[in-house]
């Protein structure tokens, strides 16, 4: 058994190793490796221990541990089905529906996707590159590709590309789907700290503190925090986000946990940013490919846009929240783009992936059905599909519903768990809260005023009312 165990690890090492050779962190630190190798630091009769460390005194040995958790934590797990194979029609019907539509637009506008700019607006370009902000253009006549309402008229027909049913469930909007996601109870276990009522940072963080040497939990979670981003290490880092950040601190901790190392080169915008497309290659489909206009004798196809996403109408949400955590506009740049290729792609993309806006809505219609039946069925009586009361939040994270503190705390947790459950756990909470205005009330536009208004809401203490057993 020694020996398989033995085996097996060897095998992943091996693995692990030809993979850090692919990432683009492997060629400053092959570098900065053999440079200490080289020093007097690392004696050759006991090469090892004493390599070892000396990359623990240089960072070396940390910047290779997080750079193995972040491989661990990009290798796709795969549930029992590909993550698009049982909606791949759906995915691509949708794909041409929104390249259709881009392409009618630029008809309209008299415009083209890809051309070759004239010499004098390649330099204005290559001057204005790091504040694009302030290059003028009249965006008056453009207008958002889709909208999240668009999407969700495209989710409510599923069943037509995916027909299964149960006899032993209702006929939800999306149970049909053969798409495993958790319950309340299973939800407990993975929110321990909030189901045990552990401490945490946006219930009171005033309240008197259970370690010696701070007055509140606040400075102790100050004083956590500063301990924990020195050591840098990200696995350490996500453990302590699971109960809150200071304001004070999370802009570093979010970049550190995110791995969103600054490069030595220019911000590049989102639109623009190659990289985006290889990173999330094979999770969002196929992009749309356009002729490069004013390009002599060349049939080429180029990528549009260049990140081979599409934005729609509110995805600066996702972005937007960082602007309250960072000066730079680089290192803000970097960690969004992270936190989009780590979760945000996610919720606007079809696939079965147990993190995708699908299983999202699924788990919201199951958790609203099993813990709030009154007010399913009181959904259900005024002919209101409940997914439609809260589809915006889920797919814009809440961005642009919570006021930033709230918002910030929530992206903290999700951050901590990993995972993006907590999202209709919050719209089941939130609905929960209100249920007896929306017990008045029987049009989805009445509904929609009962929940438009979330400055009162504090997400911590409600999220953490819903998994606490009464």
């Amino acid at each position: 058994m020694e020996d398989m165990k033995e085996e097996a690890i060897h095998y992943t090492a091996l693995k692990l190793a030809e993979e850090i050779k692919n990432l683009s962190i492997y060629k400053s630190f092959y570098s900065d490796v053999q440079k200490l190798v080289c020093s007097p630091n690392v004696n050759k009769e006991d090469f090892k221990q004493t390599l070892q460390q000396a990359m623990k005194e240089k960072g070396l040995d940390t910047k290779l541990r997080n750079t193995v958790f972040h491989w661990v934590r990009s290798q796709t797990k795969q549930n029992k089905l590909d993550p698009l194979s049982c909606l791949l029609k759906a995915s691509a019907q949708w794909e041409k529906r929104i390249h259709k539509s881009l392409n009618s637009m630029c008809s309209d506008l008299e415009t083209s996707l890809a051309k070759l700019r004239p010499q004098s607006e390649q330099e204005e370009f290559a001057d204005k590159w790091n504040e694009l902000s302030t290059y003028n253009l009249d965006l008056s006549k453009y207008r958002p590709v889709y909208a999240p309402k668009d999407f969700l008229e495209v989710l409510l027909t599923l069943s037509g590309y995916v027909p299964y049913t149960r006899e032993d469930e209702p006929k939800w909007e999306f149970a049909h789907l053969p798409i495993q996601v958790k319950t309340l109870d299973e939800l407990r276990k993975v929110y321990v700290e909030w189901t045990n009522g552990e401490p945490l940072l946006g219930v009171n963080s005033n309240m008197p503190s259970t370690v010696p040497g701070f007055n509140t939990l606040e400075a102790e979670r100050i004083g956590l925090g500063e301990r924990v981003s020195a050591l840098g290490y990200a696995p350490v880092i996500q453990e302590y986000l699971k109960k809150g950040s200071p304001q004070c601190l999370r802009a570093k901790l979010w970049s550190q946990v995110l791995g969103a190392e600054i490069q030595k080169h220019v911000m590049l915008c989102f639109s623009r940013d190659c990289e985006v497309m290889q990173a999330l290659k094979g999770s969002i489909g196929n992009p749309l490919t356009v002729t490069i206009k004013g390009k002599p004798a060349s049939p080429d196809a180029t990528v549009f846009p260049p990140s081979g996403i599409i934005p729609f109408h509110g995805f600066t949400m996702y972005a937007t929240p960082f602007c309250y955590l960072y000066d730079d506009p680089v290192q803000l740049y970097y960690t969004f783009r992270a936190f989009y290729i780590r979760y945000w792609h996610r919720l606007h993309y079809i696939s079965t992936h147990p993190q995708g806006i699908v299983s999202l809505c699924l788990l919201y219609e199951r958790l609203l059905e099993a813990n709030e039946p009154l007010l399913w069925i009181h959904f259900r009586n005024i002919n209101i599909n409940p997914i439609r009361v809260v589809f915006k939040w889920l797919m814009r994270a809440f961005s642009g519903h919570l006021p930033p503190d709230q918002l910030l705390l929530l992206w903290d947790a999700i951050l901590g768990y990993d995972c993006l459950e907590i999202l209709p756990l919050l719209a089941l909470a939130i609905l929960s809260f209100r249920k007896e205005n929306i017990f008045q009330v029987n049009t989805l536009q009445n509904v929609d005023a009962v929940l438009a208004d979330l400055s009162t809401i504090s997400v911590i203490p409600l999220l953490q009312l819903a998994l606490m057993k009464t």
